[in-house]
C-alpha cells in the first residue's frame, strides 16, 4: 500500500506521527504521506514538525513523505500556498477537493488542477470532464478515496478520470487507526468505484510515482 493522504495530531488526526507510521507498517505500507490540513496560518508549523518524522525511515521499512492538505482555502490563494508549501520542503501537496460532504468553495477543483505544485486533488466530488482533462495535462492525480462520506462520488470520479485519461490514485484520508487499509482492500475500493480488476491494479500502481 502506498497512501499519500493521512492526518496526524498536527491537524485533526488521532495519532502522533510515530504511531501512525508504525500502524501503517503493520498494514503492509511501503510509503505514507502525512498531509495535515493546512492554510497560511499553520503551513510552516506542519511541515517543520512532520519533517521530524523522517527519522522513522531509519528504523522501519517504509518511506515517510512530508506533506500538507490545503483545506478550505479560497481558490485564488491555492497557488501561492501550494508554492509556499513546496518551498518549505513539502514532498506532497494535496488539495481538499469539492467533496459533496463539506462546503468547499466552488472553483477549488478548477484552481487546483491547473497547478504544477499540486500532486493530488483529494475527493473531488462531481469533478467535470474539463477539470479532469486539465488535471491530466498538468499531471495532477485525482483521488479515489476510502474515506466514508467523501467516497460517495468515487464512481463519478473514476468514470470521469478514465474518460479524460487523468491519473487516478487510491488514498485513505486516514484520521484514526481504523482508517488505514491494506493494498488488497484498496483494490476493492477501486473496483467498487466501477473499475475493472486490471484497471484497479493499474490505479494502485500509479502511486509508485511517489516513492
Amino acid at each position: 500500500m502506498i497512501d499519500m493522504h493521512t492526518h496526524s495530531i498536527f491537524s485533526d488526526g488521532e495519532l502522533i506521527p510515530s504511531e501512525l507510521v508504525r500502524r501503517a507498517v503493520v498494514h503492509g505500507y511501503r510509503a505514507i504521506g502525512i498531509t495535515d490540513h493546512a492554510d497560511f496560518t499553520n503551513v510552516e508549523h506542519i511541515i517543520k514538525n512532520v519533517s521530524k518524522a523522517k527519522y522513522l525511515e531509519d528504523e522501519l521499512d517504509i518511506k515517510v513523505k512530508v506533506g500538507v492538505e490545503i483545506t478550505h482555502v479560497p481558490p485564488r490563494k491555492i497557488a501561492p500556498l501550494a508554492k509556499m508549501a513546496k518551498d518549505l520542503g513539502a514532498e506532497i501537496v494535496v488539495v481538499h477537493g469539492e467533496t459533496i460532504n463539506e462546503p468547499v468553495m466552488p472553483g477549488t477543483n478548477a484552481a487546483s488542477v491547473e497547478l504544477a505544485d499540486v500532486d493530488i486533488l483529494a475527493h473531488p466530488g462531481f469533478i467535470t470532464i474539463e477539470e479532469a482533462e486539465t488535471a491530466r495535462e498538468n499531471d495532477v492525480c485525482l483521488e479515489i478515496t476510502a474515506r466514508n462520506g467523501h467516497n460517495r462520488t468515487n464512481g463519478h470520479v473514476a468514470r470521469i478520470g478514465m474518460e479524460a485519461g487523468a491519473t487516478l490514485v487510491v488514498d485513505t484520508d486516514t484520521h484514526s487507526p481504523s482508517n488505514l487499509i491494506t493494498k488488497e482492500f484498496a483494490l476493492k475500493v477501486a473496483m467498487g468505484a466501477g473499475l475493472t480488476e486490471k484497471q484497479a491494479h493499474d490505479v494502485l500502481n500509479n502511486s509508485v510515482r511517489f516513492l
